[in-house]
């Protein structure tokens, strides 16, 4: 029997390649959008890259209410949530990040629970494991740790948001209230890889200020890397695999330098080369830009930080390895340019 699976932010860069992926392996898809005016609009996207575009099914729901989401999980056998708020400038209220992923993480695992879904798959982040530790951080970060939301130095709202939205979803199936629903959760470092149409994710932003020429200098800034594509399918697998049910999963495969990005895409774009550059910013001049340039906050706490994780759990439990992170950094870089986000 064909399994009918419901994807939360289905307007979103991973949601996107999820729904495309679910839809390509003969799954019955709906998908979550705040407004139906977006439907068209991603069936569109959709169809250049699959004939089974107008077979997805689209609902209206919100994060912030609790309208329409039991019309959502209505006969799901399981659930992905990939909503959650990703901005590209941090809010002046990190309330206005954390309420809406905390609370809309719990009234999806309500309604999926009210429905009798079995399994929940929910996106979290590197977010929620390798920030708040200062410089006791571990060398190589695990599922077995978590971010300290509290160390507001070491945090962005968005990185404390994901921390307590996971710890949420957590308690929530740990519960009375959640007893017997399935949780998994999936852990990607920056996001990367191929946008399926113009209106591209906010992690792109590595690779399209650079190939763009809108930087002038390199900062002292490390990211884990994955591809999009294993993402997708990590979260088709841990709903698929028995033995994911209970456990976290750490998506990169290797943490390179932003000096390390810039080299792969001169390599790989050399009629830019000369534009992109290869002087590094000094962390204080960063951090003055970050007052003018609300985008640059995010970064702030990343200077000379180098986070590394395992992805031992995506390779043994999910049997996914991962795209080499060059090979993500230039299918974004490829992206930007054929669907004219950058020229």
């Amino acid at each position: 029997m064909t399994k009918q699976v419901l994807v939360t932010g289905a307007t979103g860069f991973i949601a996107m390649q999820t729904i495309l992926d679910l839809l390509e392996g003969d799954y019955r898809v709906r998908g979550t959008v705040r407004s139906l005016n977006k439907a068209d609009t991603l069936r569109e996207a959709l169809r250049p890259h699959t004939p089974m575009a107008d077979m997805l099914e689209l609902v209206e729901a919100d994060l912030s209410s609790d309208k329409g989401w039991d019309q959502a999980v209505e006969g799901c056998d399981a659930v992905l949530h990939l909503a959650s708020p990703f901005p590209a400038a941090q809010p002046k209220n990190p309330d206005e990040l954390i309420k809406p992923a905390r609370d809309g993480a719990l009234r999806v695992l309500r309604a999926a629970k009210a429905a009798g879904v079995k399994r929940v798959v929910m996106t979290s982040s590197m977010a929620a494991i390798a920030y708040g530790w200062g410089d006791s951080r571990p060398d190589l970060l695990t599922e077995a740790h978590w971010s300290n939301p509290d160390n507001l130095k070491d945090n962005t709202a968005y990185t404390r948001s994901k921390t307590i939205a996971e710890r949420a979803a957590w308690d929530f199936v740990n519960s009375p209230e959640g007893e017997g629903l399935e949780l998994a959760t999936i852990n990607p470092a920056a996001v990367l890889g191929p946008a399926l149409c113009a209106e591209v994710s906010t992690s792109l932003e590595i690779v399209s200020r650079l190939i763009a020429v809108k930087m002038p200098a390199l900062p002292n800034v490390s990211f884990g890397i994955i591809d999009v594509r294993d993402v997708s399918q990590a979260h088709i697998q841990a709903m698929e695999t028995p033995e994911a049910a209970g456990q976290r999963f750490i998506l990169t495969d290797r943490t390179l330098w932003f000096t390390d990005i810039a080299d792969t895409l001169r390599t790989a774009f050399p009629d830019r080369a000369e534009k992109i550059p290869t002087r590094k910013i000094p962390n204080w001049v960063l951090k003055l830009m970050a007052v003018f340039d609300p985008a640059l906050k995010q970064i702030v706490p990343e200077l000379g930080r180098f986070r590394n994780a395992s992805n031992t759990q995506l390779k043994t439990v999910l049997g996914i390895t991962p795209r080499p992170a060059e090979e993500a950094i230039i299918a974004s870089a490829t992206s930007l340019l054929e669907h004219k986000v950058v020229s």
